[in-house]
């Protein structure tokens, strides 16, 4: 008597298939390699999903919704909302935990940018990401740590450009870890926000 086929959720899934888009490059990524994470077969997940490429939108569409939530949710970890901000720089930075790795999220950006359903998602977790952070900087600069009156709008901009920008720097020179280029590039651009501090008499 056969096994009965194990059941996974969606969740599980797309973190299976999270986890294989860390080793493979979108060219080696097959709906078979993501079965085998899930430890389900290919089959079950065609006749779930369709095909890879639905899959694959189904967790860019599962990562745009959750995308704010995810700045918001490392503001609890933080004492500080700006170690907040810097907690999501070295998120940012994981995705290039090593030159290959970097390699290989490019790979998958270009799909994102071609592809007009995977691009829609990609501005849809921009914007959510971008409003997350907008929100942890008007939280600085109601605590003090960034200065009365910062357009927090404008800023948010800035760190976000700051920071991608970092990243693709990093590849140039991959100077120590990427998470430390990218904390010094977000800390850069905040220096001029934060409260001056007066001399004393």
């Amino acid at each position: 008597m056969s096994p009965r086929p194990r059941k996974v959720s969606d969740e599980d899934v797309f973190a299976a298939a999270y986890r294989a888009m860390q080793r493979l490059g979108p060219g080696e990524l097959t709906l078979a390699e993501i079965a085998a994470e899930a430890g389900v077969t290919a089959g079950a997940l065609a006749q779930r999903f369709g095909s890879k490429r639905a899959l694959l939108l189904a967790l860019s569409e599962g990562a745009a919704a959750a995308a704010g939530e995810m700045v918001r949710g490392m503001r609890a970890a933080h004492r500080s909302p700006l170690g907040a901000v810097r907690a999501y720089a070295e998120c940012l930075a994981g995705l290039a935990s090593s030159p290959a790795a970097l390699a290989r999220n490019l790979a998958y950006l270009q799909i994102d940018l071609a592809d007009p359903d995977f691009r829609a998602q990609l501005a849809a977790q921009g914007r959510a990401t971008r409003e997350a952070l907008r929100e942890l900087l008007e939280e600085a600069v109601a605590a003090g740590e960034l200065a009365r009156g910062t357009d927090t709008r404008a800023l948010v901009g800035t760190v976000e450009v700051a920071l991608n920008g970092a990243l693709f720097t990093w590849a140039f020179y991959q100077e120590g870890p990427a998470a430390r280029f990218l904390r010094n590039a977000v800390d850069a651009v905040l220096a001029p926000y934060r409260p001056k501090k007066r001399a004393r008499a």
